[in-house]
């Protein structure tokens, strides 16, 4: 309605046509219909982000022609000022509105409130890798409550979930507790019969189902159905990793690194400033890093350390909090005062711009390694250097330092897999609130 009113008085002021006047009081049914029709209301996509926001910007934009075509078919031109105005006003505070009140749902889930109740079914390690992951991101709103495992497990509780039969028992345990959605994790014994099965049983009480393929990390844009010899094939195609998409990215990278480098130069000369008076060391820090392909580079970085700590390493090594490849100390002596600051808001990873803007670094990728890191990668983290790292990634907005190794190497390889220029985008907004908040750096 405030769109509406809006768009009637910039075409029309005090004097509103009494054909404007019915169309805005009938606009906001529209628009329910509209957001109605492709998705916006449904419970799955509510406080999911990306693809509820999409759902928003879909019924916009068919509204829109909707109306334009209407008018042109009735022969009753509908003014251009009106729907230039009302309709990107509609679209644009529906999503205001959605934003605060999704950031609000997360809040709350966090606290345990507003979650679905979830029944795991599959093998033990994959039932466990989802309670954790639904656990570590209470935002998708899921929890866990019961697991039936294929095979023989003689324990009662799984990672603090109660283990209540096998895979035979999903159907009644939903029964049982009302759980919201049943997921079924990749399980061989979970055959085609056996699922259609269950989804049979769940239709009566409408219990939703999720099934996770075997390759979990593939995106949806990777997949399509095809439909072959009477059955049906999950076709997934090449992670784009070349091609114009790529250059269009490196262009990107390089134009948003010089600019930040003009912007944030007062600011880096400050900080280096800053750096050089305190101990009186160097302010930048470079070191051998592994870019993409296996070639290394020098990154540069603020000095956050006192002047000899490379050489303070090695007696160090036993202190190692990390479970991985990585060294990570929660608390280490070696960094400074003013290089505890520097970490806790990211600006130390600033010079690293120059990186970007040389072509050895991207804004979004994969964590730079370590040339003795990536020594000791496994064939499948090798996956992570095919393309350059970032300067942030899927690392720096799920946890960052507090991440352990496995989920590092899996958020990586998830990137990897699943890039696009649109992902990049969402990583880069989600950075900046993950360095307000300051979560997560050591």
């Amino acid at each position: 309605m405030v769109a509406a009113l809006a768009a009637t008085e910039v075409r029309f002021g005090a004097h509103p046509n009494n054909r404007y006047v019915m169309l805005s009081l009938a606009l906001p049914l529209l628009w329910l219909i509209a957001v109605r029709v492709f998705g916006g209301y449904e419970r799955r996509f509510i406080g999911g982000g990306s693809d509820e926001f999409r759902r928003i910007l879909n019924a916009g934009l068919s509204l829109t022609a909707a109306l334009a075509l209407i008018s042109y078919a009735v022969n009753n031109e509908l003014s251009r000022v009106y729907l230039v105005v009302s309709m990107p006003a509609v679209v644009g505070l529906d999503l205001l509105v959605r934003y605060v009140l999704r950031k609000r749902l997360h809040r709350r889930r966090a606290h345990g409130e507003c979650m679905s109740t979830v029944v795991a079914v599959g093998h033990e390690p994959a039932v466990r890798q989802l309670i954790s992951e639904l656990r570590r991101e209470s935002h998708h709103g899921l929890l866990v409550v019961a697991a039936c495992l294929a095979g023989e497990f003689n324990d009662s509780e799984l990672a603090g979930v109660p283990v209540v039969g096998d895979i035979d028992d999903a159907a009644s345990v939903v029964r049982n507790i009302r759980a919201g959605t049943v997921a079924v994790l990749s399980c061989p014994e979970m055959d085609g019969m056996k699922l259609r099965t269950l989804a049979w049983e769940l239709e009566k009480t409408g219990t939703d189902l999720c099934v996770a393929p075997a390759l979990l990390d593939v995106a949806g844009p990777r997949t399509t159905i095809r439909a072959t010899a009477g059955l049906t094939l999950l076709h997934v195609d090449h992670p784009q990793l070349s091609g114009p998409r790529q250059a269009v990215k490196d262009l990107f990278d390089r134009c948003a690194a010089a600019l930040g480098l003009l912007v944030l130069s007062p600011l880096m000369l400050v900080i280096a400033v800053v750096i050089r008076i305190s101990d009186g060391g160097p302010a930048l820090f470079t070191q051998t890093r592994v870019g993409k392909g296996g070639r290394p580079f020098k990154i540069y970085k603020f000095r956050t350390m006192v002047v000899d700590a490379e050489a303070r390493l090695a007696a160090m090594r036993e202190k190692n909090e990390s479970d991985g490849v990585l060294f990570k100390i929660r608390r280490d002596p070696r960094v400074t005062g003013i290089g505890a600051r520097l970490r806790k808001w990211s600006l130390d990873e600033l010079p690293q711009l120059i990186n970007v803007l040389r072509g050895e670094m991207s804004l979004v990728g994969p964590r730079p390694a370590l040339p003795e890191e990536a020594a000791r990668y496994a064939a499948h983290v090798r996956r992570r250097l095919v393309v350059k790292p970032g300067l942030t990634g899927m690392w720096q907005v799920n946890g960052r330092s507090e991440l352990s190794w496995d989920e590092t190497v899996r958020l990586d390889l998830r990137y990897v897999e699943n890039w696009s220029f649109a992902l990049d985008l969402q990583i880069l907004w989600k950075t900046f609130s993950v360095i307000f908040r300051g979560a997560g750096a050591y």
